[in-house]
């Protein structure tokens, strides 16, 4: 542990910040709640710097999302925009080209970090494993610390903090989660990848390959029998989509169904500081009940 925790502080640059807000405020923009969560971690307690998450509580993952005139706005103040990378947010191109001296801070920005597919593109949803979600906040301190030097040492100190909770988080979830005597698994959508690797987990098969759309009658036949041969019939939902298609799988099935929350919502607001932690730890309580 020490010595990952000494690898995080050391690296932070020593670049010059940019210019703050008309109100001297350094401003962090963040894509969405992830993100947001990393950066309350990381700039607690620092003064003079304002933390703002770009989207809406209910947005969840950036998939196909179009910015809005407001989002446009928000950017505008922004010294340093933080986004989750690896293709979750597919309009940073656009706001590289509007925002020219934007900071823009990729989280995944780690070799650490490696991809896995869905087809020939990579899934972002890095931030589902407990390990990468700490790669994430050391990526975001390094980067941070180069925009904005003069706070660097709390940013380290912050970060080094949160990164401590997050491994304890790791392996309380690999002692509840490892002995598991059933891995087989059916989630929602391409949310849960990251997560069943770290844990051992088998995903057996997603019900919506693209949030919204629901699988065809074929397809829907297809997972019918695959939950019916599992020999723990359990299907995850997730809260921020319709559970009609889990609901009418449970039904010819006769599976139970859970929920499991890949942390993209919630209420932009300092107690969200802690929501990775208690919302993982839930998920590692349902998958415990799902799977004994």
């Amino acid at each position: 542990m020490m010595v990952m925790l000494s690898l995080l502080a050391a690296g932070c640059g020593g670049q010059e910040a940019q210019k703050g807000s008309k109100d001297g405020e350094f401003v962090i923009v963040t894509s969405f709640y992830p993100m947001y969560i990393d950066v309350l971690n990381i700039t607690d307690g620092v003064e003079g710097i304002k933390v703002v998450n770009m989207t809406k509580p209910q947005t969840g993952c950036l998939h196909d999302y179009q910015l809005t005139t407001e989002d446009l706005k928000t950017l505008e103040s922004a010294d340093a925009f933080v986004v989750n990378g690896g293709g979750m947010e597919s309009f940073l191109d656009k706001v590289a080209s509007q925002q020219k001296n934007l900071k823009i801070i990729d989280a995944s920005k780690s070799d650490k970090i490696n991809f896995l597919k869905d087809g020939d593109e990579e899934n972002p949803h890095v931030w589902l494993s407990v390990t990468y979600a700490i790669e994430q906040v050391k990526a975001i301190t390094s980067q941070l610390c180069e925009a904005d030097p003069a706070h660097e040492k709390q940013y380290r100190d912050n970060a080094m903090s949160y990164v401590e909770k997050l491994m304890n988080l790791r392996e309380e979830m690999h002692g509840e989660l490892d002995t598991l005597p059933h891995k087989d698994i059916v989630t929602f959508h391409e949310a849960f990848p990251y997560l069943a690797k770290e844990f051992r987990l088998n995903i057996v098969s997603v019900v919506e390959r693209e949030p919204g759309t629901e699988p065809s009658p074929k397809e829907l036949e297809e997972l019918i029998a695959q939950v019916k041969a599992l020999p723990v019939k359990v299907l995850f939902a997730e809260p921020q989509y319709s559970p009609v298609a889990a609901e009418t799988i449970a039904r010819e099935t006769g599976a139970k169904l859970y929920q499991l929350d890949p942390v993209v919502t919630g209420e932009a607001k300092p107690e969200a500081k802690d929501a990775y932690l208690n919302t993982m730890r839930e998920n590692m309580k349902v998958l415990k009940e799902a799977l004994q």
